[in-house]
């Protein structure tokens, strides 16, 4: 069969894809079998707590037709700003660069109706066309499931250090979970391990822990998958009002029980990777 003849373009492109992930020392990716589990809330508060200690941290919003990451941090409305050809990414505090989809529609209510070839190109341009600088970290907030997003990401990203798969204690939520841990298998990503998100409710008044959909559900999981347990994040009511307010709840409120389980999480995190 013959080989794919490159084009003075097509070299181009890959030089500046090369060149751009040369200077990126960890890419994590953010990913879950379904949605409705918190995963960009996963990934905004463990953006936010690698940039707290110093690292410099980019999150890329990779749902194309769902970018959410942008209202995590209040920059909705931001629009991006065009350098020597290269988009320049928004800057939230304290240093933590971010790209997303919604950044480049004429407002927020603007649908994405594209086909997977074209969210390929996207996100490839994503990584190869965005001034990110140096970055210690990049987190990739990936849309749910295993479907054109994801394969595109392992594609270009073939040297990810790993996926963090978000799951809830609920038995159809692990299910999915499963899903992702074999994609990363058959896709030849580690897997850094698993979150067990909304692991309990957590009583604003008196404290008590009830488990609205069960608890440890994950950690069983993981167990049984012989992977890594990272955590479990409880809900609290500050988490659903940072959301909306734009600003991770490891910033506004760092000695909440979602704090501080955000924090034992990046812990793990960073150790694995280092």
């Amino acid at each position: 069969m013959a080989g794919t003849v490159m084009t003075a373009e097509s070299i181009e492109e890959e030089t500046r894809l090369h060149d751009a992930l040369d200077k990126i020392k960890h890419i994590i990716i953010v990913m879950s079998g379904k949605g409705g589990v918190g995963k960009s809330t996963v990934s905004s508060n463990l953006a936010t707590e690698l940039s707290n200690r110093g690292y410099q941290t980019g999150i890329m919003d990779v749902d194309i037709t769902g970018p959410n990451i942008p209202k995590m941090f209040g920059v909705e409305d931001e629009k991006l700003h065009v350098l020597d050809e290269r988009l320049i990414p928004v800057t939230v505090p304290p240093s933590l660069k971010l790209m997303s989809m919604a950044f480049l529609l004429p407002d927020k209510d603007s649908p994405v109706m594209w086909r997977g070839p074209v969210k390929m190109g996207a996100i490839k341009q994503f990584i190869e066309d965005v001034n990110w600088g140096e970055l210690d970290y990049l987190v990739i907030d990936m849309p749910p499931g295993t479907g054109d997003e994801a394969l595109s990401i392992v594609q270009l990203m073939p040297k990810a250090d790993g996926m963090v798969i978000v799951t809830t204690p609920q038995d159809v939520a692990l299910l999915d979970s499963r899903k992702s841990l074999r994609f990363g298998a058959e896709t030849r990503i580690p897997i850094i391990g698993i979150v067990e998100n909304m692991s309990g409710f957590v009583c604003p008044h008196c404290g008590e822990i009830t488990d609205i959909f069960k608890s440890g559900g994950g950690e069983k999981a993981a167990a049984e998958l012989n992977v890594q347990f990272l955590g479990k994040v409880p809900i609290e009511p500050g988490v659903v009002e940072c959301g909306d307010s734009g600003m991770p709840v490891v910033l506004k409120y760092p000695d909440s029980a979602s704090a501080k389980a955000f924090k034992g999480i990046v812990d793990r995190i960073v150790k694995t990777v280092e």
